[in-house]
């Protein structure tokens, strides 16, 4: 089955023990990232909101990989598969010559 997009929108609250699960979060989240499960993930300390584009079959691995998080009981959030997903980093990169 071939892998789709999808964009996750996370609204989080903090406490105490949130911030103490943050780096067991961070391995977590650099585990996906390195097995390219992770394309970005951007976190707003100002909003408490953090966005993630996620590589899985379906809305229920999404759902899953975010489940397995430290920080997933802090967590209200929504899933949408992506359509188009552009930019520099999914592009050629320039050629330059010496």
């Amino acid at each position: 089955m071939e892998l789709k997009k999808y964009q996750v929108s996370i609204n989080f609250e903090m406490d105490d023990e949130f911030m103490s699960l943050v780096p067991s979060h961070r391995t977590y989240i650099n585990m996906l990232i390195n097995k390219q499960v992770i394309d970005h993930y951007a976190v707003s300390m100002e909003s408490l909101r953090a966005w993630i584009t996620i590589n899985a079959e379906s809305k229920a691995a999404v759902d899953e990989y975010l489940s397995k998080s430290p920080l997933s009981k802090y967590w209200t959030y929504e899933i949408d598969e992506l359509f188009v997903l552009d930019g520099l980093t999914y592009r050629l990169p320039h050629v330059q010559l010496n």
